[in-house]
């Protein structure tokens, strides 16, 4: 299905289901904010990297306007809704401050998808190497994936990439692939702080007979 949706380009990537606080201060996306607002509309945030568009983003819509400025700042609440591809980009669109293009809508992710075992088990053993307690909920009525993003290391390329991804299946094998490189690497520290412990203390060795 494809649409036109107003652009809100942004280095950072929303994914679908995901609530996103954004605070609005240039004028181009105060008009785009306010628009959305009055006619109840959404808009695209296509990822920004490495300074360019490389075409794939989350359609998002407005929750709530939290504050309004005087100067016409906003804060706003906002949640994702699907990933779309770009077709076309227009910068800016007739008549308008802002950029915005033709899109092709993804299907809507998965609601609560099962869990692969690997891969909350690595999410468990990640979260004790740090020594951190974690929120995520296998249950919650949002892709697995999506939920744990943000929040288990992955750069900004990477997190792109898991967005450009399809289905739940391949999104949740791509992590158990990341977490078991960054596991290893931990692990890896740990014993080498043992090690480091260790060679601080004196030892009792015993003579070595030749």
């Amino acid at each position: 299905m494809q649409k036109f949706l107003p652009l809100f380009p942004l280095n950072l990537v929303p994914f679908p289901l995901e609530d996103l606080n954004l605070h609005i201060f240039e004028p181009r996306y105060r008009q785009l904010i306010n628009e959305s607002l009055d006619n109840g509309t959404t808009f695209g945030i296509p990822v920004f990297l490495d300074g360019k568009l490389p075409g794939f983003g989350t359609e998002v819509k407005i929750i709530k306007l939290s504050k309004k400025y005087d100067d016409g700042r906003m804060d706003v609440k906002t949640q994702g809704i699907r990933t779309f591809r770009m077709i076309d980009f227009q910068n800016p669109v007739e008549m308008k401050l802002y950029a915005g293009g033709i899109v092709e809508l993804l299907p809507e992710p998965e609601i609560s998808p099962l869990v692969m075992a690997g891969l909350s088990q690595r999410v468990e053993t990640l979260y004790q190497l740090l020594g951190e307690e974690h929120s995520f909920d296998t249950n919650k009525p949002q892709p697995y994936s999506y939920q744990i993003a943000h929040k288990i290391g992955l750069s900004l390329e990477e997190e792109y990439n898991l967005l450009k991804m399809p289905s739940e299946e391949e999104r949740q094998g791509f992590l158990i692939q990341h977490l078991e490189r960054v596991i290893s690497v931990l692990q890896e520290v740990e014993r080498t702080k043992e090690r480091i412990k260790l060679n601080g203390h004196f030892k009792n060795l015993d003579p070595l007979n030749f």
